[in-house]
């Protein structure tokens, strides 16, 4: 089943199910990062918690940024997200309760197949935007604050560089997500920074290759954060607690996001990456 995932329904979303939702037990309001949500993760895992213990959740999809601070507001009951700079200063807040972690992608280096920049197969991502930046080859942001963009600031931080002139494009629809900024650069002849799973999915629509992976720079963590009861009284924290119990269980969500992506791409577009999932990893 497809879900909303676009920043423009939020307002709407919160309004005509929120609500309602806090003053019903075995409902859920989930804030998501996009990406998942896009690449149909995140309603796989809702729909399969949902059969197994008639807690339903829904979620609204916004960029890491946005996504918390709707939660801010005291809309949401957990959130999804994928920036640890920002999910450290909410829970600090007292706005969320603990950062768990929960699965992993990473991110790639996408651009034409001509490399104008020349970067294809270098081993440092940063270096990589360095030179990418050193001949003003075309660049494509989501400049929006989500986990993407901040992944991104990050890596030209590193790279010492402070992005700016005609090369670097500020897509304008950015927070609209990955789809839509990777189609963009793609019809833009540009380079972008994504998430191999947004690549995968919709790889065969657009003419970009990833030229740049498996730096652990480009490691793509994302935690879930359950919004503090403290804070937010109404809060279901008890249907809280039993879904992150599920998600980060190996048998139940890590299982699924181990699964997930490999009858349609051939190869896991997400990786488990709880505590529990890991302890079972032990020998």
């Amino acid at each position: 089943m497809k879900r909303p995932s676009v920043c423009m329904i939020v307002a709407v979303a919160l309004l005509s199910i929120c609500t309602t939702a806090y003053a019903e037990k075995g409902f859920i309001m989930l804030a998501s990062t996009i990406g998942p949500i896009d690449a149909g993760i995140v309603g796989t895992l809702e729909d399969s918690f949902e059969k197994e213990t008639g807690i339903r959740v829904r979620h609204v999809g916004a960029g890491t940024g946005e996504a918390l601070k709707i939660a801010e507001k005291g809309s949401i009951d957990l959130v999804m997200v994928h920036a640890r700079s920002l999910e450290e200063k909410f829970v600090a807040a007292g706005f969320g309760t603990e950062r768990i972690p929960f699965m992993y992608n990473d991110f790639v280096i996408v651009g034409p197949s001509s490399d104008p920049a020349g970067v294809r197969g270098m081993k440092s991502a940063a270096a990589a935007l360095k030179q990418i930046a050193e001949k003003s080859a075309p660049f494509v942001t989501r400049g929006d604050k989500s986990g993407t963009h901040i992944s991104e600031s990050e890596l030209w931080t590193k790279a010492g560089v402070k992005p700016a002139g005609a090369w670097y494009k500020v897509y304008e629809k950015g927070s609209e997500g990955n789809v839509p900024t990777l189609r963009f650069t793609s019809s833009a002849g540009s380079y972008t920074l994504i998430d191999r799973a947004t690549y995968l999915s919709i790889q065969k629509e657009i003419k970009l290759e990833i030229l740049v992976e498996g730096d652990e720079d480009l490691l793509n963590r994302i935690s879930l954060i359950p919004v503090n009861q403290n804070k937010f009284p109404h809060v279901n924290l008890e249907d809280v607690t039993l879904f992150v119990r599920w998600l980060v269980s190996p048998t139940k969500g890590q299982k699924i996001v181990a699964e997930f992506g490999k009858e349609r791409f051939g190869a896991a577009l997400f990786f488990p990456d709880s505590k529990e999932w890991h302890l079972k990893q032990k020998p």
